[in-house]
């Protein structure tokens, strides 16, 4: 079995701060270590499922060159570097069984949620997809969903795991802290986080070679992003790329609708890095 996994780093049992999870600032290498271990229990825990499995796993956060590849369980492959065509997907394709969200966070307007942001908190207010709020973990589902491939897990705090719910009601969830605001959570003690990833992600495992089928992601097609930005100024850029339309009431707003998934993920990943040319 082949398992994909995307790795954040707000969403790891302890982060609260940006500084922590910012290269550069004094406590990063500590929580990069943290991420780091959750990342292998994630590992370790598929692995107990009848493993040794193929892993390859996706740096997603900032420079995206968080993880000492070395160090990784399960002698996953790396995938690093922050040009990537397909972002927090790239890498993925149908060859693969599973989809692992690792570290992530809730989206910009839900609450309460630890370091909340969808992409570009700079520029992006809220995202809804199909008419549904959706964090990073919604819309990344877009490139799963298109490669036939199942979300199965997702870890961080309880926000994140309510929003891939809608979209991914069969897949287990690690709920590591509890956001109490965006900049404050009750954490587990590392070790007891490690542990609930690596049994969720055994369950998860277990579950799909139990039950010889793949679970259906519910996000119909042709599917509608709804993007709300920070300002009418933003909102326009947006439209300056195809398939990306103005809301007839609300400046601020756009919508991308597309049949084709992974080409609407990818018009939303270039609006994304577009609007930071002028985002405050």
């Amino acid at each position: 079995m082949k398992v994909f996994i995307s790795s954040d780093m707000e969403g790891t049992a302890g982060v609260v701060n940006w500084d922590q999870c910012r290269p550069g600032q004094h406590d990063y290498e500590h929580y990069r270590a943290l991420l780091q271990a959750e990342v292998n229990a994630a590992i370790d825990g598929a692995n107990l499922a009848g493993g040794p499995h193929e892993f390859l796993v996706n740096d997603s956060h900032g420079r995206m060159a968080n993880l000492r590849p070395e160090q990784l369980a399960g002698e996953a492959a790396y995938l690093s570097g922050h040009h990537k065509p397909l972002y927090m997907m790239q890498g993925l394709d149908e060859s693969f069984d599973a989809v692992f969200f690792v570290s992530y966070h809730g989206s910009a307007s839900a609450g309460p949620a630890t370091l909340s942001h969808t992409y570009n908190p700079a520029a992006i207010a809220e995202v809804r997809l199909n008419g549904v709020l959706a964090g990073e973990s919604g819309i990344n589902s877009l490139v799963a969903i298109a490669h036939g491939v199942p979300v199965v897990l997702v870890t961080g705090d309880q926000t994140t795991a309510s929003e891939l719910q809608p979209f991914w009601p069969e897949a287990r969830a690690a709920v590591v802290k509890q956001s109490i605001s965006r900049f404050a959570a009750e954490s587990l003690h590392p070790a007891r986080a490690n542990r609930l990833i690596a049994n969720q992600a055994k369950e998860a495992i277990e579950a799909l070679t139990e039950s010889g089928r793949k679970p259906q992601g519910r996000i119909e097609r042709p599917a509608t992003l709804t993007v709300r930005l920070r300002n009418p100024d933003i909102a326009e850029m947006a439209t300056w790329l195809e398939r990306v339309e103005p809301d007839e009431h609300d400046p601020t707003v756009v919508q991308l609708r597309d049949d084709d998934l992974v080409r609407l993920y990818r018009t939303f990943i270039t609006l994304v890095l577009l609007t930071r040319g002028i985002a405050e």
